[in-house]
Formats: structure tokens, C-alpha cells, sequence
């Protein structure tokens, strides 16, 4: 998630062990460590593009990493702020570690992708439980700790973990019903869907995007789950045939390799762009949950030599009126 909500949740976890003394001391470090998974940002390779990408949610989000991530975290600031301060490095530590621990699980809430068992496998963990940034979710926590901290009371931190709780399990329910939806709503066409899944859409959990997969085409709709539902038809997408789409690579070329890279990275939901031929999609993304313009891709250079890297490209271009599109979609 964004680093302000991971900071908070951090916050969060190590207030719920600290006493009155050292409740400011504790936030401060659960925020900080529970931001600081993400320096794995800083990986990167100025010649491969995709090696941040393989690198990005890898062993800083690992569970098998926390207790290594949560030292690193204690003796940084123990060396450089507390020494001389009135707590432990073992208060440190703790403080750290649970802050550190619930930034892996919690990216692992969103659509995104997290190696959370690594090294026991590269498999990227999506609950598909809420979106990459979601106010409705961050805001009241962050007023929560804030105030926890300005009363120094820990009731409003133990409300705090139980607005998250509660948020996180909604998420869950949520989404089974969007995929009970997108279930009817493959069954009501006459499809044989082979996978489904669905996500939260942009900052919110009310509208989901569908993705239900047919043996030749991915089905992207919307569903508006409330108390009423409902659907917002959307695209289908051919799947994805190197053979097919580009017939003149080589298959034994860094290019095809990459395009498998980046099958992984997007858990395989991936596409030829329908902007530019040469271009390969992340489906799962797009500023409108029935649209499959993704946000990210990949995209590929017919006279390139065999061991040169693809480009890397973004389109998170939007203006007002997509947001307006998604709103009307959440309150509508």
C-alpha cells in the first residue's frame, strides 16, 4: 500500500506493547519500520528494467524476514536516536519488529502481489482484499494514532486495530460477493470460466473489477457491491499468444524472456495493448474497473538485438473525468 498507510498500521502494531512512557517512542518506531519494506524500491539495474520489479515485494516482505527486517530497523535507530534515551534496545527491537512485520501483510490485502513465503517460492500472494490506497481505510487510523498519542491512551490505538480488522475482513467479504457476481454474470452468457477473480477498484471497496478468464478470452466487468448490486458491463480481451502477437521474435531472445518475466509480475494476466501492437499490458490494472487499459506494461522492439532488455512503460495518464466515471460507479 502507500507508504502512509503502511506507516500507521505500523504505528498500530507497536502501540499495542508499549506502556505510557514509551507510547511516543514506540508510534515513531512502528511508523518508520513499518514503511521501511519498501527501500527495496532502491533495487534496481540501470540496464534490465524488470529487475525492480522481481526484487520489489521479494525478502523485505518475506515473514521469514520480519524478525531480520525489525533488527536492522532496532540498531539503526537505536545507534543513531535512543542510546541515551530511557528505553532498551530490546524495547527497541520490539517496537521495530512488530511495526516491520505488518507491512508484508498488509501488501499482501491488495492486488499488487507479494512474495510473502519467499525463499520457499517466488509465488506473489494477492488477497485481493483492498486497493493500493484507500482513504477510507487510512484516515481513521491515522486520526486514531494520532489522538492515541496527544491523550497518551492506548484505547484509541485498540480502536485503531479494530477499525482495521474490520476493514480488512469487509474487504474479504467483498470480494467474494463481486466474484459471486462475476460468477452469474459468466453463467447468464453462456461462458465456461476456467479462473475468476476480482479486485478492489481505486480507493475504495465498494466497486470491484471482475476478471473471469474463458479458454480464449479474459472477461473484464464491473461490479458495484452495496446493498443493492450491481453490474457495469465491461470489455473482453483476447489472451495472451506470443506465436500469435509476434511472430517475428525469437523465442530464445532476453525479449521472450522478459515477456515471461513479466507473466509472473502480473500473476499472467497479461495482453496485447490494443493502443500499440508492440506492447504488453498488465490487465489487472486500470483507472476504470471495466476497462483493460492497463496502467503498466512492457513493451517490445522488433530490430532490437537478441540479448537486449524490453522497454518498460507507464500509462497512468487520466483526467477528471475518469475519476468522475469511478464515482458515479461508487455512489450511483
Amino acid at each position: 500500500m502507500d507508504p502512509l498507510s503502511q506507516g500507521v498500521v505500523g504505528v498500530v502494531a507497536a502501540q499495542q506493547t508499549a506502556d505510557r512512557k514509551h507510547l511516543l517512542i514506540a508510534s515513531l518506531l512502528g511508523f518508520f519500520a513499518g514503511m521501511s519494506a519498501d527501500l527495496d524500491i532502491f533495487i534496481k539495474s540501470s540496464q534490465d528494467p524488470l529487475f525492480s520489479l522481481e526484487f520489489h515485494r521479494q525478502f523485505t516482505h518475506s515473514i521469514f524476514f520480519m524478525p531480520f527486517g525489525g533488527l536492522i530497523c532496532a540498531l539503526f535507530f537505536y545507534n543513531l536516536f535512543l542510546k541515551n534515551k530511557d528505553i532498551s534496545f530490546k524495547q527497541t527491537y520490539i517496537y521495530s519488529t512488530l511495526g516491520y512485520a505488518t507491512h508484508g501483510l498488509l501488501d499482501a490485502c491488495t492486488t499488487y502481489g507479494t512474495q510473502l513465503f519467499w525463499p520457499f517460492t517466488n509465488d506473489r500472494i494477492a488477497w485481493n482484499t483492498i486497493s493500493i490506497i484507500d482513504p477510507l481505510f487510512t484516515l481513521p487510523i491515522l486520526f486514531l494514532v494520532v489522538f492515541s498519542v496527544y491523550k497518551n491512551s492506548k484505547k484509541y490505538s485498540y480502536i485503531a486495530l479494530s477499525w482495521i480488522i474490520i476493514y480488512t475482513s469487509l474487504g474479504f467479504i467483498q470480494n467474494y460477493r463481486a466474484e459471486e457476481i462475476g460468477r452469474e454474470l459468466a453463467e447468464s452468457r453462456g461462458h465456461k470460466i476456467i479462473n475468476i477473480e476480482a479486485k478492489p477498484s481505486f480507493a475504495n471497496i465498494i466497486v470491484w473489477k471482475t476478471i473471469y478468464t474463458t479458454q480464449t478470452h479474459y472477461h473484464i466487468d464491473a461490479a458495484r457491491v452495496g446493498f443493492n448490486t450491481r453490474i457495469i458491463e465491461g470489455v473482453k480481451i483476447e489472451k495472451f499468444d506470443i506465436k500469435k502477437s509476434f511472430p517475428w521474435l525469437d523465442l530464445e531472445s532476453q525479449q521472450a524472456k522478459d515477456i515471461e518475466r513479466f507473466r509472473w509480475f502480473s500473476n499472467g494476466y497479461i495482453a496485447t495493448s490494443s493502443i500499440n501492437p508492440n506492447q504488453i499490458i498488465d490487465i489487472r490494472y486500470s483507472m476504470l474497473p471495466n476497462e483493460g487499459h492497463g496502467l503498466w506494461g512492457i513493451q517490445l522492439n522488433p530490430e532490437a538485438e537478441k540479448d537486449a532488455y524490453i522497454k518498460r512503460i507507464s500509462n497512468r495518464r487520466s483526467d477528471m473525468s475518469t475519476y468522475i466515471k469511478l464515482w458515479k460507479m461508487i455512489v450511483d
